[in-house]
């Protein structure tokens, strides 16, 4: 069995040798300066040696406490380190996501359960956003993105190609195109422009029709659209991928074509290393849009 003198005692030698002060060391221990002289009298008396010579406003150690501070200090420096290890071990890490605003209220949070009871150590943060996270400001590691996947900079992994076609709620009983004349026309605004978005305008010239309807109602989030759709306010040209647990439920119904492509959805990173964490969450995105992809 080990025979030490009290470990409050040694904490109040080691911070009033390391400061030269016991006014200093006993800020840091949140006590007062006469507990600190005490626990080091304490010490004395059980070693039978003096530490420290007591002079007006000043501590001078003595050549025993020199031999004994640093490996007090080495100690102590070592109790911290393996607690704080452990410690980080303890604490979940935490992966920001950042991904277009629908992309997560649609895809992402009703998959992220399962990843939380797989990785309970990784906390995954979904940020939602419409505008490119810029990850060289270190924002995020990674992130998914639509577009076209010409990402400088990053590394990028398709997740899936976009497709999107009329949808409306069955109770509208659509059945041909032409009946789009008599039906108010939903419309997503997209905030990043690009040549290639879809459209209702490019979905008419696909069908090789004239762009008619009864009116229209434009929506700036693509989640809110959706929404609509699903009340029965109007029909949608939506994403079949955002809505593809609706269109298999019978919820909301895809009544005829053509469908068009949209834009790639992209998995794109930072390139170098990445922690274990940020791995986890890509993988786990991987083989969770495998899925998605084949069912879209």
């Amino acid at each position: 069995m080990r025979r030490l003198p009290p470990l409050a005692a040694l904490r109040a030698f080691e911070a009033a040798a390391r400061h030269l002060s016991f006014k200093r060391a006993a800020e840091e221990l949140l006590v007062t300066p006469t507990a600190v002289s005490h626990q080091i009298r304490l010490l004395e008396e059980t070693m039978g040696l003096r530490l420290f010579e007591r002079r007006t406003r000043q501590v001078v150690m003595t050549e025993a406490a020199q031999r004994l501070y640093p490996v007090l200090r080495d100690g102590f420096d070592a109790f911290a380190r393996a607690i704080d290890g452990l410690s980080a071990k303890a604490r979940p890490s935490t992966v920001p996501l950042p991904a277009p605003r629908a992309f997560p209220a649609r895809l992402l949070v009703p998959r992220v359960a399962s990843f939380q009871e797989r990785r309970p150590d990784v906390t995954l943060r979904l940020l939602a956003a419409d505008e490119p996270v810029d990850l060289a400001a270190g924002t995020a590691d990674l992130a998914i993105r639509y577009g076209g996947g010409a990402y400088p900079g990053l590394r990028s992994e398709l997740l899936g190609t976009d497709r999107l076609a009329p949808v409306a709620h069955p109770s509208l009983g659509l059945t041909a195109p032409e009946q789009l004349a008599q039906h108010r026309l939903i419309h997503f605004e997209w905030r990043v422009p690009h040549p290639e978005k879809p459209s209702w305008p490019r979905w008419f010239a696909a069908a090789g029709l004239p762009e008619r309807a009864a009116s229209a109602l434009h929506y700036t989030d693509e989640s809110h659209a959706i929404q609509a759709v699903a009340a029965g306010h109007g029909v949608g040209l939506l994403s079949l991928t955002l809505v593809a647990a609706e269109l298999a439920a019978g919820t909301l119904v895809q009544p005829f074509g053509p469908v068009i492509e949209g834009m790639g959805f992209h998995l794109v990173r930072r390139p170098g290393p990445e922690s274990e964490a940020v791995a986890a969450v890509r993988e786990w995105i991987l083989a969770e849009f495998g899925t998605i992809s084949r069912a879209g």
